[in-house]
């Protein structure tokens, strides 16, 4: 085997396996058979004449020249995809796919009708919308932009801020008419507050008064919940009180079915930042959908 046998397409099983580790879930991905990645594998190592990868029973790891020559594929197929966007001539003409992480409740309630609409518009593009809470590693998972809620750590992905998101305090009426409304915030000590457990913090509320003044009340409660969708359902069930971003309960607040409490205070607010994979930004589609988002992102209600 010589060096004409270093394929694209063997790059790109190598480079995957390099950055997930692991070969069935890399078969997974690219809808073939484990015995077809290790054979990729074994042809690619074969025509370069060296080992790229350390195998164990647990896990696959790259040894120092597969080090070497990872970062070397990853530029030289970096500069395939960019050459096929760049000879498009126009934005509709373009093709393949976008990978998009999403907090999850965020997605189901507005980001995947994004989605639909920016498809209607580009259906060339394929989009690959994975729902989750969770940090990923976007390289890990092949992901091109990720949307995530509250403050991100430092990072080797570029990073973007899209917006500051509105939360209001929320109850269904029913809940209201039973226990009482609160006048102050130290009467949410007394009420069953829906409390998330994936949240730092939620069992203290935090209001800033119209006078500029700052009060921390500790609050209890018989549900606590993990997931966004969940908290809304508790909510228009009259299961109780609780924070909800603006853009998860609007349409609950416009037909009456939930009431914003103390509105003249707020809680504080939650950034939106996007996160993408600094060379795959530049890749036309993936630039196409960035674009897109930070725009119609700001038009969601809640978000300024």
């Amino acid at each position: 085997m010589d060096k004409s046998d270093i394929t694209l397409e063997r790059m790109r099983t190598f480079v995957r396996v390099a950055e997930r580790g692991n070969l069935s879930a890399v078969a997974r991905e690219l809808g073939s058979g484990q015995s077809t990645v290790t054979r990729h594998l074994r042809e690619l190592e074969e025509a370069v004449g060296a080992s790229l990868l350390s195998r164990t029973t647990r896990r696959v790891a790259l040894t120092e020249e597969g080090g070497r020559y990872y970062e070397q594929c990853i530029h030289i197929l970096r500069l395939v995809e960019q050459a096929a966007d760049g000879v498009r001539n126009t934005h509709e003409a373009l093709s393949g796919t976008v990978r998009l992480s999403c907090t999850a409740a965020l997605g189901v309630q507005h980001i995947a009708r994004l989605i639909f609409a920016f498809q209607e518009s580009h259906p060339g593009i394929n989009v690959d919308l994975s729902l989750t809470d969770e940090r990923i590693d976007l390289v890990k998972e092949g992901v091109d932009i990720a949307l995530r809620l509250g403050p991100l750590a430092d990072s080797s992905m570029k990073q973007h801020h899209l917006a500051e998101s509105t939360r209001l305090l929320v109850a269904a009426p029913g809940y209201l008419d039973l226990r009482g409304r609160p006048i102050k915030p130290t009467d949410l000590a007394t009420h069953n507050v829906i409390r998330m457990s994936n949240v730092a913090g939620s069992e203290t509320i935090t209001l800033d008064g119209p006078d500029g003044s700052h009060e921390a009340v500790s609050v209890g409660g018989d549900l606590r919940v993990d997931h966004g969708l969940a908290a809304r359902e508790a909510f228009k069930s009259g299961r109780g009180i609780g924070a909800a971003h603006r853009w998860l309960v609007d349409d609950l607040l416009a037909t009456g079915e939930l009431e914003v409490l103390l509105p003249d205070h707020s809680l504080p607010t939650t950034p939106l930042n996007m996160l993408m994979v600094p060379e795959r930004a530049r890749v036309g589609r993936v630039r196409l959908m960035i674009d897109y988002l930070v725009e119609e992102i700001r038009r969601l209600p809640g978000m300024s």
